[in-house]
């Protein structure tokens, strides 16, 4: 039962220093929302002018101009489908209209040849021989208007099998992965944040174990008969409630701003449960080569970067794996586990996969946890928990 005194005494610990706490609860939330504001101004958007030469078709009470309903084509096509970046301009002038995109206004020109309904209402007379005339107009050295272009120029033909009621040749299904065709950047990043909520665990653990030293109450936990594993895993309980409750709040504010959150809850709490553990577990290790709080502020900073902007929690990174083992790629950032819970969470928040496919993670993440705990579980004991 000693443990249970070691949960209770580290809980009323936290909640004095409601500061540091308040710190690792709302560092999560504070980089979602920073990474929202990012995304929602650097989201890229390109601009295409068009300008409607066409002369339309007119006959016994009927009038038609496919270059208008290109036109709002294209507007239908932007507002149904989040995917494509295209913000729409109709001109009248193709002189003033060639002046913006040189002047970096718009990004390319669209302009509908005066023939245009004629071609097509040819066309949909099957004559084969019958082509279409549109002009793109822009800078080929810019990737503006080569995006804006490859856009244009699939809408373009997509409209004119649908007018001609023709066919494709080849017919090309696109099958997206998980959530893969509504999530946006900001979906996509939210992963490695869940994690960076995680990491800041490094501070209030690694204080939390170091306190004791620093305030001497360790002597009376030494004179108590107190195992070393019932002092370090007491500590970890509560630490572990501290990670959940930062790691849910943050997964709120992500929500709350727009995330596209399809996983399963069990599966993500699973997750940060066992990369709670093991940052408290490298936390050990901190405490163990520190004697104060100062001294966790100045030494933890450097692994706390390493963890944070080395594994692809605070931006995505990608290195080539050194090695494998059983198919499960081995890079130098796999010796942190947020590498691992990253992965995990993708898999399962982005992909929308079982916790099967997650395993190779979960077991990675709980061999690198029983490493630190060990490593910093010896060197703590042999500092701070014998009696001199």
């Amino acid at each position: 039962m000693r443990i249970i005194s070691v949960i209770r005494k580290s809980l009323k610990e936290q909640l004095r220093s409601y500061w540091v706490l308040l710190l690792s609860l709302s560092m999560g939330p504070f980089f979602i929302f920073v990474y929202f504001l990012i995304m929602e101004t650097s989201e890229p958007k390109y601009t295409l002018l068009m300008v409607n030469n066409d002369k339309g078709l007119s006959g016994d009470g009927y009038t038609i101009n496919y270059g208008d309903s290109l036109i709002s084509f294209f507007n239908s096509i932007k507002n149904d489908t989040i995917a494509i970046p295209l913000v729409i301009h109709q001109s009248d002038d193709r002189i003033a209209a060639v002046e913006a995109v040189k002047n970096k206004k718009a990004d390319a020109l669209i302009v509908i040849d005066v023939s245009f309904s004629q071609t097509l209402q040819r066309k949909k007379s099957n004559d084969t021989v019958a082509v279409s005339g549109i002009e793109f107009i822009g800078d080929l050295t810019s990737t503006g208007y080569l995006v804006s272009a490859v856009w244009a120029n699939e809408i373009v033909n997509e409209y004119a099998l649908l007018v001609t009621g023709s066919k494709r040749i080849i017919g090309v299904k696109e099958t997206a992965l998980g959530t893969s065709a509504t999530a946006t950047g900001f979906d996509l990043i939210v992963p490695g944040i869940l994690i960076v909520s995680l990491i800041m665990l490094m501070f209030t653990a690694s204080i939390a174990f170091v306190s004791e030293v620093e305030n001497k109450t360790i002597m009376r936990l030494k004179l108590s008969k107190l195992t070393a594993l019932e002092f370090l895993s007491g500590i970890s309980f509560v630490q572990l409630l501290v990670g959940i409750a930062s790691v849910l709040l943050t997964l709120l504010t992500a929500i709350l701003l727009g995330f596209n959150y399809s996983g399963s809850l069990t599966i993500m709490i699973l997750i940060a449960g066992l990369t709670s553990l093991s940052i408290i577990s490298f936390s050990l290790i901190i405490a163990a080569v520190t004697k104060s709080a100062n001294e966790v502020l100045v030494v933890g900073n450097f692994p706390m970067f390493l963890f944070m902007f080395f594994t692809g929690a605070a931006f995505p990174l990608h290195n080539d794996a050194l090695f494998t083992i059983a198919g499960y790629p081995i890079n130098i950032q796999g010796l942190m586990t947020p590498t691992h819970a990253i992965s995990a969470l993708n898999k399962t928040l982005i992909m929308d996969m079982n916790v099967l496919s997650i395993i190779p993670e979960v077991i990675s993440i709980l061999v690198l946890t029983i490493i630190y705990f060990l490593i910093g579980g010896v060197i703590f004991k042999r500092h701070h928990l014998k009696l001199s």
